[in-house]
C-alpha cells in the first residue's frame, strides 16, 4: 500500500541529513521512524488498558499490594533471585 506524507522543508532536510550520516535512504529512515512510533504507542496503550483493568478489579474486589510489599518483591527480582508475586489482600 503506497501512502504519501507531506513534510515541510525543514523536516525533509533533517530526514535527509540523518539518512546521509547513517548511509540509509530517506525512505528507510521514515519507515523506521513510523515503525518505532507505532510500536511504542501500542505498548503505551496496552499499559494504559492494563492499568484501567487493574483499577476496575481493585474497585470491584479491593485486592491490592502495599508499596512496601511491592518494593520488597521488586528488590528480590532486581538482585537476580526468583520470587513469587506476593498474594494480594484487602
Amino acid at each position: 500500500m503506497a501512502t504519501s506524507v507531506k513534510l515541510n522543508d525543514d523536516m525533509k532536510k533533517r530526514v535527509q541529513h540523518l539518512a546521509d550520516v547513517r548511509h540509509r535512504s530517506a525512505h528507510w529512515i521514515m519507515r523506521q521512524a513510523i515503525q518505532d512510533y507505532v510500536e511504542r504507542e501500542e505498548k503505551r496503550e496496552a499499559f494504559k488498558q492494563d492499568a484501567l483493568r487493574a483499577w476496575e478489579d481493585y474497585q470491584r474486589n479491593g485486592l491490592h499490594l502495599t508499596q512496601t510489599e511491592t518494593d520488597e518483591w521488586l528488590s528480590i527480582l532486581e538482585s537476580g533471585d526468583d520470587a513469587e508475586l506476593p498474594t494480594c489482600h484487602t
